[in-house]
């Protein structure tokens, strides 16, 4: 996808995340929204993602993802974003996004994979454990002479996980560089600042004594920037050492007022909230 249409991308998926967290009033939109630019650009650019579609022109599905690209959403609470970009990826047909948090519906609160849905490969939002779980994948495609990627999406408030560590042990023992994990670096967590809550002093500090290949993305919504610094993060395979980019994205970019603030982690606007959140992103591709 060209770069003008991937940016239009971002646009249409924050409607998408305001539209069905105001729709079910409840949900996660200020980690979705800053995460907008990190996801569509790795399924709209830099993920070799498998292209054989069903009689319905959606597209088939392995959970196993044997010789494609995988990902993996850690920080299964941004969920809205993760379905507004799978569905619009031909997954699933984008008018499934209305059920969003409704009853029976497969769009949960966080990914589950009892629902079946296409692009989920594994349950989330327990924080802290989607890193081991791309480790062991990544782990089975060296075993397996697979030489596609692994990435996965975490929190910055995440990394206060002692899980996450002992599989940042695991990735550079291993030498998995077949592996790429993000962080989403806003500072921010649901009780407030992650300095208040519990610092994680300099990450890419901490990862590179790991053993990692550490990247800071200085500005992780800017989608020419994010697009860059995946495709030099790609070069990095082969050098024996897994990858990690520490993003620095804002909470709530693009909607004025929920920018910036963890107030807006796991709140839902009123009526007046989303018409002003909509009057700041034009409708580019459809609303659902």
């Amino acid at each position: 996808m060209k770069f003008n249409d991937i940016n239009d991308m971002t646009t249409q998926v924050r409607r998408d995340i305001v539209r069905m967290v105001h729709g079910a009033q409840s949900g996660h939109p200020g980690g979705s929204l800053g995460c907008t630019e990190i996801v569509a650009a790795l399924y709209f650019n830099t993920m070799n993602i498998k292209e054989e579609r069903n009689s319905d022109g959606l597209l088939n599905f392995s959970r196993a993802g044997i010789g494609e690209d995988v990902f993996f959403l850690s920080n299964g609470h941004i969920s809205p974003l993760f379905y507004s970009i799978l569905s619009r990826r031909g997954y699933f047909p984008v008018s499934e996004l209305a059920t969003f948090r409704k009853i029976n519906s497969r769009l949960q609160g966080h990914p589950a994979t009892h629902e079946h849905l296409p692009g989920v490969r594994v349950a989330s939002g327990s924080l802290g454990q989607g890193l081991s779980v791309a480790c062991g994948v990544a782990k089975s495609k060296k075993l397996k002479g697979d030489n596609s990627f692994v990435y996965v999406l975490m929190g910055d408030g995440e990394q206060q996980e002692g899980q996450i560590w002992e599989a940042v042990q695991f990735a550079a023992h291993y030498e998995l560089d077949n592996l790429i994990a993000i962080v989403d670096w806003n500072k921010q967590q649901i009780d407030g600042p992650t300095e208040k809550v519990m610092s994680n002093k300099d990450l890419t500090l901490k990862y590179q004594a790991f053993g990692w290949a550490a990247m800071l993305l200085e500005k992780g919504n800017d989608l020419q920037e994010v697009i860059r610094t995946f495709d030099e993060a790609k070069k990095l395979a082969g050098s024996g050492r897994p990858i990690v980019i520490l993003a620095k994205t804002e909470m709530g970019y693009g909607i004025d007022y929920m920018m910036g603030t963890h107030k807006w982690h796991g709140a839902a606007p009123n009526d007046e909230q989303l018409q002003k959140a909509l009057a700041q992103l034009p409708e580019t591709l459809g609303d659902y």
